[in-house]
């Protein structure tokens, strides 16, 4: 493993899943949560500010939604992974998600230490699905 952690922002405007998703990284040995936003706007200036080894983007949020938002990380900073996350089935995921520029989409509840390690262990070679 790498010396420094892997750098982490959770984007989600629901704070119960952002305090879940601080949980399981204080769990995943070799990452570390360096911020958090509660929309896309948010996302944007923060990760153009700490430039995140990855980020958890939800889809759905107010202001700029995690797709769109998505689409700017990786043209703006195309070292950066973004993994969606959110409650929808991936069969019911909006048709723009698999074209985002996104690596792969986790559901909420199977986010783990266990998950986001394969994720990141397999960002090379993995593609948007998960």
């Amino acid at each position: 493993m790498a010396d420094t952690a892997v750098s982490v922002v959770v984007v989600d405007d629901q704070a119960p899943f952002r305090l879940a998703a601080r949980a399981v990284l204080r769990r995943t040995e070799g990452f570390e949560l360096v911020g958090e936003a509660e929309n896309g706007l948010e996302a944007l200036t923060l990760v153009n500010t700490l430039k995140p080894d990855l980020v958890l983007m939800d889809i759905n949020m107010p202001e700029m939604g995690g797709i769109e938002a998505t689409r700017h990380i990786v043209t703006d900073l195309p070292d950066t992974v973004v993994i969606l996350c959110s409650t929808y089935g991936v069969n019911d995921l909006p048709a723009e998600a698999a074209t985002s520029g996104a690596k792969a989409y986790v559901h909420k509840e199977q986010l783990s230490a266990k998950t986001i390690r394969r994720l990141w262990d397999e960002r090379g070679a993995i593609g948007f699905a998960s």
